[in-house]
């Protein structure tokens, strides 16, 4: 049988369909069009040996019916929208890493990922043994700041303790013979104006820190100024998910991307290229774009939990296709070669400034009125979520930015995605999530 369609078109159609079905199978169809980007084998594949589709992720006898019917009328898939444009799949993504075999192999660690310090669901142990298992030099532990409640965003006393996590973790590495080491940092919260929420002597003492925009990620006019404010903040060496783009959920945001890569390569910090399915941000034409302007990359998978450190294939495609090579990525330093890499940038950034210490603190999250409406904001979240059966204090399980803008209010209706952004993996049972909150209450209780 001769297949028209690949994974990517898949996704496409699954997404129209989404836009005329009513529910839930319209929320059915969008979780298969997002899942599609993960499907590790072609559905045409599976349809050529007659095996079901339904071995596929997100894929049901009625979502089935319809791939099947599409093949059979030889339905084409148009071109998508920009706000699921650019994308890859991971069977896109491997096609081009087995071009270039050394890519994958040569990458020593993943500098962006969460734990359960913060909204992701596995401790720091058990996301550095499965570091460990990947072969890997370091992984960056990049929990949420303080501003961000709503993803249980820690504050410097909080992130100091951590630290004592990850020197104790480090120390029960070292005798092991393991090679990876555990490196302090974090996802600091920048504003429109490009300033952070975390006081810049607790940032000094991280080995390396990620500034993210988390507010008005909507908006439709150019955001240059923001980005160029963003870099220049010297309490941060790398700027992540930048267009703070979701697949088929927002287009994220638009500037004049040459400026912007080129105060990057001008203060030799690096531009994310965020590795997870739903992100990829940033896309392969505007890592084309960083790669012309001499810009460095990073590659960071956003993971959540242990397996999905694999999306760093994202990103390593992603790369390739922009034509980065491999002395511009972060990743393929040694440790030693990093930290002495974010010593330059930090003291680059000390020298330009005069001397003067950059505090990095939003001053509206200072605000009383501010903290009190985004603790209403937080509780509401909660609130929903015990309504609709949701586990933890993520709507929807979507991702902190993605639900708010740039005052903390909630940006959408927490019901109005269903499935996990936050992770394309199946939730925790209520069970599990309130067992292991209750064990990181205790452990931190007696740290």
């Amino acid at each position: 049988m001769q297949f028209l369609l690949d994974n990517l078109q898949i996704a496409e159609l699954l997404a129209l369909e989404a836009e005329s079905a009513p529910p839930p199978a319209n929320r059915a169809l969008r979780r298969a069009s997002r899942r599609a980007l993960l499907w590790t084998e072609e559905a045409g594949e599976l349809m050529n040996r007659r095996r079901s589709l339904t071995e596929l992720s997100g894929v049901g006898p009625y979502i089935e019916r319809l791939i099947v019917g599409w093949v059979k009328e030889m339905q084409t898939a148009p071109d998508p929208p920009q706000i699921r444009a650019n994308f890859l799949t991971m069977t896109h993504a491997r096609s081009v890493l087995a071009k270039k075999p050394s890519s994958l192999g040569g990458i020593k660690g993943d500098l962006q990922m969460h734990t359960d310090w913060s909204d992701g669901e596995a401790s720091i142990a058990e996301m550095a043994e499965a570091a460990t298992e990947r072969g890997y030099e370091y992984i960056a532990i990049t929990d949420h700041s303080k501003g961000l409640k709503i993803a249980g965003g820690i504050d410097e006393a909080q992130l100091a303790q951590q630290g004592r996590e990850i020197d104790a973790i480090n120390g029960s590495l070292a005798p092991s013979g393991k090679k990876l080491r555990v490196l302090r940092s974090v996802e600091m919260n920048l504003n429109p104006r490009g300033e952070g929420d975390m006081e810049s002597g607790a940032l000094a003492k991280l080995d390396i820190v990620l500034g993210c925009f988390h507010s008005s990620l909507r908006s439709k006019e150019d955001q240059t100024e923001r980005y160029l404010a963003a870099l220049r903040n010297p309490d941060i060496q790398i700027l992540g998910h930048p267009r703070g783009r979701i697949y088929n959920h927002r287009l994220g945001l638009s500037a004049d991307w040459k400026r912007v890569f080129a105060l990057a390569a001008e203060l030799d910090k690096a531009v994310e290229i965020d590795s997870y399915p739903d992100r990829q941000d940033i896309s392969p034409d505007l890592v084309a774009l960083a790669n012309q302007a001499g810009c460095r990359i990073s590659l960071g998978t956003d993971s959540h939990g242990p397996s999905q450190l694999r999306f760093i294939e994202f990103g390593a495609a992603a790369a390739i296709i922009g034509g980065v090579k491999r002395d511009r990525i972060l990743n393929f330093m040694s440790r030693e070669d990093l930290l002495s890499w974010v010593a330059s940038v930090r003291g680059r950034a000390t020298s330009n400034s005069g001397g003067r210490v950059h505090l990095g603190l939003d001053r509206s999250l200072r605000h009383p009125a501010y903290t009190a409406r985004l603790e209403e904001v937080t509780e509401m979240a909660f609130t929903k979520n015990r309504r609709t059966g949701k586990t933890g204090g993520n709507p929807g399980f979507m991702p902190i930015d993605d639900v708010t803008n740039e005052e903390g209010v909630l940006d959408v209706e927490p019901d109005s995605t269903t499935g996990r952004l936050a992770s394309q993996e199946e939730p925790e049972d209520r069970g599990t999530k309130r067992r292991r909150s209750a064990r990181k209450r205790s452990s931190r209780k007696t740290t």
